[in-house]
């Protein structure tokens, strides 16, 4: 199981995560593009950071909404959507190239994956845009039990998928993340935390909002690298990730 954190979402004079500390502990950063947070430098500044820690880089494309933090919904057509994504992966190759590094793969941020997960007409735009970018770039997007479907989607394309699962967000019957806005969101205690990633790991199964039993299939993680004890959080999961791939049973070896 990978850990994987949005980073480089500082804009300018203004500073946003702990990265320099987040980043030892993770395997994947989500690294903005500068539509809902960054600029050049700090990309430039975040692709160097995750270089010199071995972590795999994401590109991570937004509504054009910097005001919003990318987190309000934008009606945009197909055309302009695919373009603005490609747009944003573009720059972050270009800093990535110009380092001796890469893209390995793309997450959208806020709104645009919320509204990608649930309608996926939208979905389908962001993985053209991608396949036709770069088609060794992998999608990440949300583990949901509509799962098969959008392995098929990404086929079509001839892009590959990571699903991945969110440490400390409480989940719908549907297989969604609970709104913000509403109570009991965000998981408040490193306990709670502590608990959906061990089920996570261990069963493959989250507990939902109603306390529905929901199995899904992660390949990755995503833990927030913002707050008050964003890192005390994300070095107790990593320690309890590597604690119960340490304690799993050999495959290879089980006959």
């Amino acid at each position: 199981m990978k850990l994987n954190c949005d980073m480089g979402e500082a804009f300018g004079a203004w500073k946003m995560g702990l990265d320099d500390k987040i980043m030892p502990f993770v395997d994947q950063a989500n690294i903005a593009c500068g539509f809902h947070a960054s600029d050049p430098l700090t990309m430039a500044k975040t692709v160097a950071l995750a270089k010199q820690h071995n972590v795999t880089i994401g590109a991570h494309p937004a509504y054009p909404d910097l005001v919003g933090f990318g987190r309000r919904n934008m009606d945009i057509a197909p055309a302009e959507l695919k373009a603005l994504i490609q747009y944003q992966i573009g720059a972050l190759k270009g800093i990535c190239e110009s380092q001796n590094t890469q893209v390995t793969y793309v997450k959208p941020h806020g709104a645009l994956y919320n509204t990608m997960m649930a309608d996926f007409t939208v979905l389908d735009t962001v993985m053209q845009a991608v396949s036709e970018l770069d088609n060794h770039l992998i999608l990440m997007v949300m583990a949901v039990p509509e799962a098969p479907q959008i392995k098929l989607m990404a086929e079509k394309y001839g892009i590959q998928v990571w699903f991945e699962a969110f440490s400390d967000r409480l989940y719908t019957d549907e297989g969604r993340l609970t709104p913000r806005k509403e109570a009991h969101a965000v998981h408040a205690s490193f306990e709670l935390i502590e608990k959906q990633v061990e089920q996570l790991c261990e069963t493959g199964t989250l507990t939902t909002a109603s306390g529905k039993q929901l199995a899904i299939h992660a390949d990755t993680i995503c833990v927030h690298g913002d707050g008050d004890h964003a890192l005390d959080a994300v070095m107790r999961i990593r320690t309890l990730v590597d604690r119960l791939k340490l304690n799993q049973p050999n495959k290879t070896n089980a006959n």
